[in-house]
This record gives C-alpha cells, structure tokens and sequence, in this order.
C-alpha cells in the first residue's frame, strides 16, 4: 500500500488513461438498465492539436459525465472529429507546395488520396490526448464527418431539403475568399474595426454643367457601377431624378436612379451602386433591373472590365485609380473614416463581395420551429442570457450558402446534363439525366460547407437516417457544453436540423462556457505569445491540478482566468490528499490495517469509539460535514457551478479533512489495533471524499481508491464505476458541528496569539480558558485534542475574566490567555528590538532612493516599481515586529 514519498502523477496518470480505455469502462449500452444521459462532443478539427480551450471544455463534459456515470446512469459521451474543410485542404496544400505541386497539378482524385494520407498519419493526435488527459469517452462509437454513415447522412439531408424547396441554387452576392479561393458564410466572416478613408469622387451630369459626388471607401470598385442612386425624399437632388451621369475613367453612362439605398445623412446623400462588388447594391440592382459587371476577380486581380486597370491587385488598383481622378481634377475631397473590414476568420485575408452561382439553405421556415422550441422551454440555454443572443439571431436570420470551392469536403449531390441542361439531385450517383436519358452527367464540384456536415452531428453519429437501437436510446441527448463562439456556426443549426430531419430536438440544455484568459485576462493567441499548451501544463503539474485550476475558475457566465500561480496551487492540493494518503497508508501497516473499504450502503453515522461507547465529536462533526458537501457537490453539477464545486472539495479535503480530522485521529492510532472503529470511521470519510472528487479529478482518485480496494472481492472495478455519495438527512449532526467549530476556536485563537508575539511554535506553554459555560465544557472533555493541536498546557476558569491585552484573545464564548515565561520574553524582546532596528534601516534606505528625483528619472520602470514593492514589505514587516513588541512590553 506505501506509496512514492513525492507526488508524481507523471508515474501514474499515462496507465490510468490507457487502462480505462483498454478496459471499456466507459462503453454505453442500449441493453444497459437505468435512466439515459448522453452526450456528444463538439468535434474537434482533425487538423490540430487540443488548446486550453478544448481541455476546459472537456474538463467540464467529463465531470458532468463521471458524475452521471457513478449515479447509475446509462452514459454515453460520443467522440469525434470534423474534417474541417478549408484548414485541412489548406494544411495539405501547404505541404505539396514545398514539394513544388499543387492540387490542380496532381488532379482531384490524387489530392484527396494526398488528404487522407495526411489524415491517416496525423488525425488520431486528438484522440491520444483526449485519452491522455482523461476524457472518459466510449470509444468503440468514434465518429468522423466524413465517415461513410455520417456521408450517407449528409446526402440524405441535402436531398430531402432539395425536394421540399428547402435547398436552392441561384446567382448571389457571396462573401469570397482570394486565398481560399471560396466562398464563405456569413459567420465565416470576422469583422475588424480599421481606418480607412472616404474618397468624394465628381461625376459629371450629362448634359449639366454640374457634378454629382458621390462617397465611398471603395475607389476601384466604381470601375463596376451601373448607377448613381439619391433618396426619393431628398430635395437637394429631385430635378436630377431619371438624368444620366458619366462614369469617371470608364466614360461609361448611366442612370441616376432614385431609392432607400442613398441616405441623405450619409456623406453627400448620393451614392455609387456596383450591383457586382456590394451585398445592398446587389439588391438595389435586382429592384432597379441594373446590369452587373464585375471588375474584381476571384483571385482579387482586377478582371478586363476593370480597362486599363486590368491584371492589377485590387488594393494597387485603388490607389490607381485615386491618382488618375486626381489628376483630373474629380477627386473632390478624402476624409479619415473607420471602415468595418470583413476577413476571412480562417486566414484573415479581407473578403470580396463577389455575385457567384452558389446553394443555400432557405433557412426562415427551418429558424420558425428552432425558435419556437426555445420558447417553449424544451431547449435551456445556461447561462439564460444567452437564449436573448439565440433570438436576436434566429429573428434575424439570412439563408445559409452551403457551397464551397474546395475538393475536401461532401462533394455536392447535383449533377448536371451536358445535353439538356437539367440537374438531378440524388440519393445515388445516376447513371442518365432524369429528364432526357442522356449520359452525359458532370456532378457539381463544389463540397458542402464544414459545418452542414456538423449540424447533423448528434444524430447522424447515432446511425440516423436508419432508425438504429442507438438513435432510439441515446437521442435527443441530454446535454450540449459549447463555447459561445459557435453559438450560430453549430447550435443554431443543429436545433434546425433535429427538428427537420429527426422531428425532435438534439439535446435538452446547452450549457455556454467561457474563454480561457492569461492573468492580465487577455484573450489567449499565438500573436500575443501567451497560449498555453495543456499537454505542456499537465506534464508539468499533472491533468488533475490543471483540471482543478480550470473548474476553480468556471463559474457560469464568466471567463476563466488561468495561471501559473493557480496551477500552483492545484497542485499543491493534490499533493496534499497525497501526502494524507502515503501518511493513512504507513499508519494501516503500523497499526495492522488491511486495505478496507466500508461497504456500499454504509451508515451516514460513525461508529461508537470512545470508551464510554460513544461516538467521538471529531467523528460525529466530520460524518455530518461529508453528508453537507455531498449534498452541496450534487447540486454544484446539476447546476454547471463547476467553479463551486471546486471551492467546497478543496475546503473539504484541505482544510476540514487534512487539517483537522486527521491531525486529531492521530492522537487515536494504536500499534497492532486492527481495523477498530476509529479506522473504520476514518477510512469510511476518506473513501467517499475521493468518490466525491473524482469526477473533477479522476487520476489520483483512481491511484488511492485502488489501493483501498486492493484484495477486495465485492466492489467494482474502478472509481469511476462506484457510487457517487448522495445526501442524507438523517446524516446531518449540528450539533457536533457547532462544538467542533468552539474546539476549533479555542486552537485557533492559540496558535494565532503565538504567531502574533512570533513565539517558537515548538515550545508548549501556558494558557487558561476562561468560560462559564459550553466552551469550558468542551475543552474539559477535549482537553488532549486542544493542548496537542495547539501546543499548550490548558487550565480552565469557570469564573472571570482575565485583563485585555496582547496575549488576550477574546470571543463572545470565552476568553484565551497565553503566558509567556520571563525568559523566553526577554529574548524574544531582545530578537525583536534587533530585527526592528534592521528593518527600520531598510526602510530609510529605501524612501530615500524613491525621493531622489535623479534616480526617478534614470532607473527603468520595473526597478522603480520592484523598489516601491519592497518598501511596502519593509513596511508591514515593520509594523507586525512593532506590535509583537509592545505585546511583550505589556
């Protein structure tokens, strides 16, 4: 049973997470008995590798898990990858590049040969360190997005929402990537604010010896206008309506057309419409019946139309096209104005605004439904502001483009007749145009977006559209724990998707998560050199203290704020239950203990002890303390307080359980006593503690409890598969905790009077008790536990008060005096005075640099700001030394 003298969970946490796996302990069941919870994880690309996020994410999934799990309920947390369409095309298109290819070269079918390669070789990485930081996924159900089932499920949802009007293809205005060469989503788009400039440009009436200006943040996009537009209510332009201007550099005419796009408070109140190049003069366009003409291209070189323009790059074309109508003499004015700049979210190049033939998703008839189920309350956000965010966009929504540029991807099932131009839309390939038999079919090249795939994820993994025992069983699932950054990319849509292709909701409650933050709460990227890789922090402080650290942090509606202090910390924790543990452990081979765990349904009240056949107060107090924190730890998770949950354990285990209990248990150890009451008792509280901990920290849970349950024939296998400790009423004890909280205060207001007159903790002294009543009651019966914690030798005074001062500590229930022998106090004085004198010349020395302006002025700010840290320091040393003085004096 010994265990290592130091704690290294490096030495032990790799086995427990090969071990779990190899087991199948987390393996759901459809025959399995007791209530469903079930879970599925937001897939991770299978491009990378997990960041602090995705360990906080799944930290707070596992926890949820395990806890559900251990309570009897048939559990499954599903796994997966997305196979991120554009990050991992780009990934393997950056690796031919260096060998001198690239994918037009070695044609379709060779490069995605080339992508799966690349899968193959690198796309387990995540699964390694799921496994490797605990995550107790059932693995035999793994899924891919691009597996075949989850293919079959794609396609089948494309052609049902085909055939019901659902998904259309049409000439739309498309955000466009240059470097993805794609189009992208609406929220595929991350707006940055940027200064720009707005250019007022003169265009000549035709006919009039006047101009009209015209504003835009955009010069070389007006080599495409097909018009001039002015607001029907704005007088300043009413005898313009229906003339024509000429288009500067183009010598192009065209009309001056009148409508809501122009807004008289907006620069001149005339505006440019490039029905090609803007979303809302798109719209304009298709009201007025304008002519498009693109003069941007898809790789953001200007096209032919642009004239002399042509072949330039878009941003070289505007500063062109600004030099030509300044000099001649059309340029009226340029004035500083910040512009909301579109980038691609994937490589941060600025989008164009291009009209492409692409699909979408009609998606106003699959929002009305998504809606109404919120509404209704059979989907709950938590945090419940977010169901506000979730309206506000859902109202709001735009049809969904669903096609991309790419190879890597569900290739779209339209295919198109060479001869008669018909599309068939199909389940399987066809082998002749449905409409005129002939052959000649080409399917579409485009793929579908990432996250179409993704929308179906809760029941596609779940073998749908076939109606499967696992469909049945684990869907709609129970839970969904997200980042709110996907909020509309992936919730949103699956709420839409569940409804229409299952006629149920995927999931009941949606818990939002935060952000990982550094100390200064800045937001985690690799520009700003402060990501924190987990594989490195666990390696370096173990999963459960990084685990810890996370949840600490957790609370609902918050960002987490991660530290190297706070990994710390946890890790101190940890190895405080490890050092409780190796010191239960040499003392059950002292005493003659075998490992020994209480049986499953063990009393919630300790064993009679004392000699009288009683119960021991530090008995009764901490069986009653268990039962409060299970109840309170059950109710932290069913809410998502993971944050809470946190707190009480380490309250628990710490400062309850280590500090107190176990400090007081020691003076009940007996040489070659056996498994008594007190060791029953003991092991009872620890056993269930570490079941209480182990959903928010599996791995040194798993090493202690399987040393207690070493030899032991009727238990279960793991931790992980005991019970988790539920609350009783009739476990709760007031009373004994109400007397160990006075104990508590008697040794604390000790051992704090010795720290304020810095006593030498090792020596015994004095001290009496002055109370009439409880409190001298209870320190004469617990006499031993207080003069050994407290390091004294205790009288008590039913009658009196002793006179207030520095050695006095008083509380509404009694009064502590300490006495100081003569000769330890004229030492002390004399170690006081000295350490006075020397701190007194620190301070001086000090204040006298940070008066000194020359030095102000020369020494580097961090020096400067060190200096002032230590003055402070010299300061509240100062004082403290000063006060234990004049307590010695008194």
């Amino acid at each position: 049973m010994m265990l290592d003298k130091v704690y290294e969970p490096q030495r032990f946490e790799p086995r427990w997470a090969q071990w779990w796996v190899e087991q199948g302990l987390f393996r759901a069941s459809v025959e399995a008995p007791g209530p469903v919870f079930s879970l599925v994880i937001p897939p991770p690309n299978v491009t990378g590798s997990l960041h602090i996020g995705h360990m906080l994410e799944h930290t707070e999934i596992d926890v949820t898990v395990r806890w559900h799990r251990m309570r009897g309920y048939n559990t499954l947390w599903l796994p997966g990858t997305d196979h991120a369409g554009i990050a991992t095309q780009m990934l393997v298109e950056r690796a031919l590049a260096e060998e001198g290819l690239d994918r037009r070269k070695l044609g379709r079918e060779a490069f995605l040969e080339r992508v799966w390669a690349w899968k193959e070789r690198y796309g387990d990485t995540i699964k390694r360190q799921m496994i490797r930081l605990g995550a107790s996924c059932d693995w035999s159900r793994e899924r891919f997005t691009l597996d075949p089932g989850l293919s079959r499920a794609v396609r089948e949802t494309f052609v049902r929402l085909y055939e019901k009007g659902l998904i259309y293809r049409g000439e739309y205005m498309v955000n466009w990537c240059p470097r993805c060469q794609t189009a992208l989503s609406d929220l595929e788009v991350v707006h940055d604010e940027t200064p720009g400039n707005l250019w007022y440009i003169r265009y000549p009436v035709i006919g009039m010896d006047r101009f009209l200006v015209v504003a835009t943040t955009r010069p070389e996009t007006m080599l495409g206008d097909t018009a001039v537009a002015v607001n029907p209510a704005d007088e300043r332009y009413r005898d313009l309506h229906g003339k024509r201007v000429l288009l500067p550099l183009m010598n192009r005419e065209i009309p001056v057309i009148v409508d809501e796009l122009a807004r008289p408070d907006f620069a001149t109140g005339v505006v440019k419409v490039t029905p090609f190049h803007d979303p809302n003069d798109f719209e304009a366009g298709r009201r007025h019946n304008l002519p498009k003409i693109q003069v941007i291209g898809e790789t953001g070189a200007m096209t032919a139309e642009a004239g002399p323009y042509a072949g330039l790059d878009r941003f070289e074309a505007r500063r062109r096209v600004v030099a030509d109508l300044e000099q001649l003499g059309l340029l009226e004015k340029i004035e500083p104005y910040t512009v909301s700049l579109g980038k691609c979210q994937r490589c941060k190049t600025p989008v164009e605004p291009l009209v492409s033939i692409q699909w979408f998703v009609r998606t106003k008839p699959l929002a009305e439904p998504a809606i109404r189920v919120v509404e209704e309350g059979r989907i709950r956000f938590i945090p419940e502001n977010w169901t506000k965010t979730y309206f506000e966009w859902m109202y709001n929504i735009r049809d969904w483009c669903i096609s991309r540029q790419l190879w890597w991807g569900h290739r779209i099932p339209a295919f198109y007749c060479a001869d008669c131009g018909h599309t068939t839309v199909a389940r399987q390939d066809p082998q002749a145009c449905a409409s005129c038999g002939s052959p000649r079919l080409e399917q579409d090249p485009d793929v579908l977006d990432t996250w179409f795939s993704s929308a179906l994820w809760p029941f596609s993994t779940l073998g749908w559209p076939d109606d499967t025992p696992d469909l049945r069983k684990f869907y709609p699932t129970s839970l969904l724990i997200t980042g709110f950054d996907i909020l509309f990319f992936w919730v949103a849509r699956m709420i839409m998707m569940g409804l229409e292709c299952v006629g149920d909701v995927p999931f009941r409650e949606v818990y939002i998560h935060g952000l990982v933050r550094d100390a200064e709460r800045q937001k985690m990227s690799k520009t700003r050199g402060n990501v924190i890789d987990p594989l490195e922090v666990t390696e370096k402080y173990g999963t459960d203290a990084v685990r810890m650290s996370l949840l600490l942090g957790a609370a609902p509606g918050t960002d987490i704020v991660l530290t190297e202090e706070r990994m710390l910390s946890a890790r101190a924790f940890a190895n405080k239950i490890w050092n409780a543990a190796r010191f239960l452990f040499l003392h059950m081979e002292r005493c003659g203990v075998q490992p020994w765990l209480p049986p499953v349904n063990a009393p919630r009240r300790p064993e009679p002890a004392a000699p009288d056949g009683s119960a021991w107060l530090e008995d009764r107090w901490m069986f009653s303390r268990l039962n409060r924190v299970t109840d309170a730890a059950n109710r932290a998770i069913a809410r998502y307080r993971y944050h809470e949950l946190a707190q009480l354990l380490w309250q628990f285990f710490w400062h309850e359980f280590c500090d107190w209990y176990v400090e007081i248990k020691k003076l009940r150890f007996r040489e070659n006593s056996g498994l008594n009451a007190d060791w029953r008792n003991l092991l009872t509280i620890f056993e269930a503690g570490l079941r209480l901990l182990h959903p928010a920290m599996p791995f040194i849970t798993e090493e202690l409890w399987q040393r207690l349950a070493a030899n032991q024939s009727e238990r279960p296998v793991s931790i992980a598969l005991a019970p988790y400790p539920q609350y009783d009423a009739a476990g709760d004890d007031p009373e004994a905790e109400r007397q160990m909280e006075l104990v508590q205060e008697i040794v604390v207001a000790a051992r704090n009077l010795r720290t304020t007159l810095q006593l030498d903790p090792r020596q015994t002294l004095d001290a009496v008790l002055y109370s009439p009543d409880l409190a001298a009651d209870l320190a004469e019966s617990h006499r031993e536990i207080i003069e050994r914690l407290a390091g004294i030798r205790l009288e008590i005074q039913r009658e009196g008060r002793p006179t207030p001062g520095p050695a006095v500590r008083s509380t509404p229930e009694f009064d502590l005096l300490l006495r100081i022998p003569a000769a330890q106090s004229d030492a002390q004085r004399r170690r006081l005075e000295k350490e006075i004198q020397r701190l007194e010349k620190l301070v001086a020395s000090s204040q006298a640099q940070l008066d000194n302006e020359e030095f102000l002025r020369r020494a580097p700010a961090e020096v400067v700001a060190s200096l002032r840290e230590k003055l402070a320091d010299y300061k509240a040393q100062l004082a403290k030394n000063r006060e234990a003085l004049a307590a010695l004096s008194q």
